[in-house]
């Protein structure tokens, strides 16, 4: 059951941000030094409202001087994986968690007699005389920072690697009506021209969540010009050509980041 219900979230990864998503939340944006902080990764089509685990991944911490440490408990549920880790007594600075890259399920679109078909399953033949449309291996991370006294910049180094959203204004140090940036980066480039969506979390509400659609610059900026309060996933997409040995012949390259705007 598991692997059906992981197969049908990494199935639409493809499509707009209301489809299932890959998230990484903390259950709160108040971390403390001392304090445990609990996180639940998951797709969903609702933020944050688990629908399928994210698992077969690597998470780590990455503390305010650079370093990457391992969360102290990883535990996979049915819908989600619940993240717990507790920060040092003398913890200082800005955290960023992170699910680290996960390569997921190969997918293949090909056209035959009038007819497409899609398949999951590796094991099944494209008949002859098909003509492949698309054939991919899906390839996520998701993100979020917690800080604990004053903002730093220590933990936010870019990767250099895949797709990521680099913050140009500090991620806990946002406010509604003021300007947040971002750099959208493919293998440590500038990625221009590109998609970003925001959604907002309103798990606990039956008001329909905002959606909100930006687009990199041609240096690779993301500019959000009056941000709203609340709790926000900003999701972005990338197909790139996958190396020599790979499951397939591209991968659908995905990034979300969990960010929370203030009230000035």
């Amino acid at each position: 059951m598991k692997s059906l219900l992981l197969a049908a979230a990494l199935a639409v990864l493809a499509l707009p941000v209301a489809a299932h998503t890959p998230y990484l939340a903390p259950a709160s944006f108040q971390a403390r030094a001392g304090g445990t902080v609990t996180l639940d990764a998951s797709f969903a089509e609702t933020f944050f409202v688990p629908e399928a685990v994210f698992d077969d991944s690597h998470f780590s911490i990455t503390g305010p001087d650079g370093r990457q440490v391992e969360p102290e408990r990883v535990v996979p549920l049915r819908t989600r994986v619940v993240v717990e880790h507790a920060l040092p007594k003398d913890a200082k600075g800005t955290y960023r968690f992170s699910t680290g890259e996960r390569l997921g399920a190969v997918f293949r679109t090909w056209e035959i007699a009038g007819r497409k078909v899609s398949s999951r399953d590796a094991a099944e033949a494209v008949p002859a005389g098909a003509k492949v449309i698309s054939n991919f291996q899906s390839r996520i991370r998701a993100e979020t920072y917690l800080t604990v006294g004053a903002p730093d910049r220590g933990a936010l180094r870019p990767y250099d690697q895949g797709l990521e959203l680099v913050p140009v204004t500090h991620p806990d140090d946002l406010f509604a009506g003021e300007p947040i940036e971002f750099e959208l980066r493919f293998d440590g480039k500038p990625l221009a021209d590109t998609p970003v969506q925001l959604s907002e979390a309103v798990w606990t509400s039956d008001r329909k969540a905002q959606e909100i659609g930006l687009r990199s610059d041609p240096k690779g900026r993301v500019r959000w010009d009056k941000p709203i309060s609340g709790t926000w996933l900003a999701l972005a997409r990338h197909r790139s050509a996958a190396p020599a040995g790979a499951a397939a012949p591209e991968y659908s390259n995905s990034y979300s980041l969990v960010f929370h705007v203030l009230n000035p």
